[in-house]
């Protein structure tokens, strides 16, 4: 897959806007301000094809990015509570009305952050993965916030953790200094031809 050639496609903010699949979907996943746009970015060679912020809770909509022969999709992140009740509900619709439709994603990508154990909200996202046998692989991220002792010690505790949920692999990951990229693309494309 040329990565170089990614473009954004379209948002969506409502359940009745999403468009029906006609490609395998790659999903990312994970709390706000885990690092998905900047993930995006840095796997695609691109600076803003994904918009970053700071703020956590930016990301309000599910984001399509098209890559050759399949979608990449941003899901808002979860776990952010500065947000209205009505908007949190708004979220959970759209991504519950995302996953109904379980032939779009081929591939899930739930980021963690590999400085911190997994919260909450990030257990009950893979127990619904495990649940509804979404095939996911865990991409932690903020890697060079670590050394390498502890970023062999967190791709260790976090294979072993994680794969009580049916995780699939772990892939350490940096969007600052590209550690994991080649890794995270031979993922993507070993998927994408053994699914797709």
């Amino acid at each position: 897959m040329n990565y170089n050639k990614a473009d954004f496609l379209a948002s969506y903010g409502l359940s009745s806007q999403l468009p029906l699949s006609d490609r395998p979907e790659v999903v990312f996943s994970g709390r706000s301000n885990v690092g998905k746009s900047s993930l995006i970015n840095k796997l695609c060679n691109r600076k803003s094809l994904a918009r970053v912020s700071a703020t956590p809770g930016k990301t309000a909509t599910i984001n399509y990015y098209e890559l050759d022969n399949i979608y990449l999709v941003d899901l808002p992140g979860y776990g952010f509570a500065r947000v209205s009740r009505s908007e949190r509900e708004r979220w959970d619709d759209l991504i519950n009305s995302y996953f109904a439709h379980t032939d779009r994603c081929q591939l899930l990508l739930q980021l963690l952050d590999c400085r911190h154990d997994p919260s909450a909200d990030d257990i009950v996202m893979m127990e619904y993965l495990y649940h509804h046998n979404i095939p996911f692989v865990v991409v932690l991220t903020k890697a060079d916030k670590l050394n390498k002792t502890e970023s062999a010690a967190a791709s260790g505790k976090f294979l072993n953790y994680c794969a009580q949920y049916g995780c699939k692999g772990v892939i350490l990951t940096s969007s600052q200094k590209g550690t994991g990229m080649d890794e995270l693309r031979d993922c993507l494309e070993q998927h994408i031809v053994e699914e797709g």
